[in-house]
C-alpha cells in the first residue's frame, strides 16, 4: 500500500504549484521550512486520498512520515488522525506515541496544525498535561507549536485553563510562528469566553509581540480592538 499511496500522490503532482508551495512555506536557506520539498499536490486532493489509504499499516505510515516529500508527510499525518478517530484505546496510544517520537518530521506549520489537536490534544484530554509543558519548553519551534495547538482540542471541549498557562509560557518566544499560534488560540478562547480572554490580555498585552496581540484580538469589537492596539485599555 505504501508505494500505491506514493504513486497516487504523484498522479496529482503539479510542478508549477510545487514552486509556489516552496515559496509559500519558506523553504529557502535560513527560513523556517529550509530544505522542505514539495511535489505540488493540493490539500483537497490529499484529503481525498485519506479515505482511500486509511488502512495504511503503522510501518507504512511511519515510513511516509519520515520522507523528505512534504505531501507524503501530510498524507501520513491525516491518515493517522483518521485512524486515531476510529481506533480503540490501544490504537490511539500507539498513534500518540508514534507522533511524539517523530516530531522532527512534523516540521512545518500545516503539518502541526492539521494533527496536533486531533492526536496529542485528544490523547491528553483525560490524562496528565505534563507532555505539553515539556514540548512547550523544547528548543524545537515545531514542538512548541504542537504544545499550544494541541490545546485546541481542550478549547473545543470548553476547557481554557491549559491554553492560558501555555500561552503565558510562550509569550516571550522569539518565533513569529509561535506568536501566531498563541494569538490564534487566545482568539479561540475569546470567541467562547471574552471576559476570560480579556482578563488574560489586560495584564499582559503591553508586553506581547505585536503579531500575537493582533491575532488574539482579531474578533473583538473594533473600538475595543483599537484600544488594545493603542495601549489605552
Amino acid at each position: 500500500m505504501l508505494e500505491t499511496a506514493r504513486a497516487a500522490l504523484r498522479e496529482q503532482a503539479d510542478a508549477d504549484h510545487a514552486r509556489t508551495l516552496q515559496r509559500f512555506f519558506k523553504t529557502g536557506p535560513g527560513e523556517y521550512g529550509e530544505g522542505d520539498c514539495f511535489i505540488g499536490v493540493r490539500v483537497p486532493a490529499i484529503r481525498r486520498l485519506v479515505r482511500r489509504f486509511r488502512g495504511l499499516s503503522p510501518a507504512d505510515a511511519r515510513t511516509l512520515l519520515r520522507t523528505v516529500i512534504h505531501e507524503e508527510r501530510l498524507l501520513a499525518l491525516l491518515v493517522l488522525v483518521e485512524q486515531y478517530r476510529r481506533g480503540d484505546a490501544a490504537e490511539r496510544g500507539r498513534i500518540y506515541r508514534l507522533y511524539l517520537t517523530n516530531t522532527r518530521h512534523i516540521n512545518n506549520w500545516d503539518l502541526v496544525d492539521s494533527s496536533a489537536e486531533h492526536i496529542v490534544g485528544a490523547y491528553l484530554w483525560e490524562r496528565s498535561r505534563e507532555p505539553l509543558h515539556r514540548l512547550a519548553g523544547s528548543t524545537s519551534l515545531w514542538e512548541r507549536r504542537i504544545a499550544i495547538m494541541a490545546t485546541f482540542h481542550f478549547i473545543k471541549q470548553g476547557e481554557f485553563a491549559e491554553t492560558l498557562v501555555l500561552a503565558d509560557k510562550l509569550l516571550a518566544d522569539p518565533e513569529d510562528l509561535i506568536h501566531k499560534a498563541v494569538g490564534w488560540m487566545l482568539r479561540e478562547v475569546g470567541k467562547r469566553d471574552q471576559a476570560l480572554a480579556e482578563g488574560f490580555l489586560r495584564q499582559r498585552y503591553r508586553q506581547m509581540p505585536r503579531t500575537l496581540l493582533r491575532y488574539a484580538i482579531e474578533r473583538f469589537p473594533e473600538a475595543l480592538r483599537q484600544q488594545y492596539l493603542r495601549g489605552t485599555v
